[in-house]
């Protein structure tokens, strides 16, 4: 039986959002918008699959911050301006079928499963220069700045660490320009989870790093894939 072509484009469409797709926050038209990609793709998805927002002010003192669950993506609504806003998606598990077909269920779900994961997305986002990090202990996966990345500028190089699971992350491949070279890996973490990446734009920096950690005693999942990005100005907005 011929498999028709819109369902072979869901099943790729399917892989793509699973292992490649990134999550990070935008300001468009005054709002802070949650956006879910992969380099100039900004994909519409599912807003029910955000699973926490958060929002600080320049001490680190959380402000109250509501998600609004539009048709196509989400909208973060903190009460007042922030200095960071931080973000998670829960893509739920997928499973590969023996033809490459990635289907949004576990393996309980699909015996014939090659392969199963769970997949997260994190965002950090930092808007305000001298702005505190709070508690980052909701983000399984964070790229932590280890100072300030407003005042670096472009050109220079940012100490981060990142850590998976509140410990550090050796190894992590980080990639400095998310949205303009998506696959152009700047740097890569050493034992302690510390790299140094070059600031690359004057407007808006996307740094991500992912990693898929092994799932014990699991029956729906053998693996966890998580993505975080940190994002940040270059270089100081002015009217």
């Amino acid at each position: 039986m011929r498999i028709p072509a819109y369902l072979l484009l869901a099943g790729l469409f399917a892989s793509s959002n699973t292992l490649a797709h990134g999550l990070w926050t935008e300001q468009r038209r005054g709002n802070i918008e949650t956006v879910y990609g992969h380099g100039a793709e900004d994909d519409a998805f599912d807003a029910k699959k955000i699973s926490g927002a958060w929002a600080f002010d320049a001490a680190g003192k959380m402000i109250p911050v509501t998600v609004e669950r539009l048709d196509d993506h989400a909208r973060l609504k903190p009460l007042k301006k922030p200095a960071i806003v931080a973000v998670a998606l829960d893509n739920g598990a997928w499973s590969k079928t023996p033809d490459g077909k990635w289907i949004n269920q576990g393996r309980t779900q699909v015996p014939n499963s090659t392969e199963s994961l769970h997949t997260y997305k994190y965002s950090l986002a930092i808007h305000r220069e001298g702005a505190r990090l709070p508690d980052l202990a909701p983000l399984k996966l964070v790229i932590v700045p280890e100072t300030d990345p407003l005042k670096v500028g472009p050109g220079k190089p940012l100490p981060v660490r990142v850590l998976a699971d509140g410990k550090p992350l050796a190894g992590a491949e980080l990639v400095g320009d998310y949205r303009g070279a998506p696959h152009q890996v700047s740097a890569k973490t050493d034992a302690q989870g510390r790299a140094q990446v070059l600031v690359r734009n004057e407007g808006l920096n996307i740094i991500s790093t992912s990693v898929y950690l092994p799932v014990e005693n699991d029956p729906d999942i053998e693996r966890r894939g998580l993505f975080a990005s940190l994002t940040f100005l270059g270089e100081p907005h002015h009217e």
